[in-house]
């Protein structure tokens, strides 16, 4: 009988691709904080969650190997982010500016 190997192995990330993702994160701050200083009306908070989002992303795809963990916990991280999507959809909603 064959033996099925239900985790794979991962494969570490080098050094390069630590500073890459580190100075994509230093310059998306230097974006938020930009434009944070720009009026853009509704706009502002908008291009400040996409960029927090993208940032996060990087942080637990890279530095936290969410990419190498089962799917089970792939699932319980999904969930915890829809349920802080529909809370900040609740929380914007009662605002005026969007």
């Amino acid at each position: 009988m064959e033996k099925h190997d239900t985790h794979t192995e991962h494969k570490p990330h080098g050094y390069g691709v630590y500073l890459l993702v580190w100075l994509g994160l230093l310059a998306l701050t230097a974006v938020t904080v930009t434009v944070a200083g720009i009026n853009f009306g509704g706009l502002t908070v908008t291009t400040a969650l996409m960029v927090a989002s993208i940032k996060s992303y990087l942080v637990l795809k890279i530095f936290m190997h969410l990419g190498a963990e089962q799917k089970a916990f792939k699932v319980f991280v999904l969930v915890a982010l829809f349920f802080i999507i529909v809370s900040f959809v609740l929380l914007f909603s009662d605002y005026s500016f969007i």
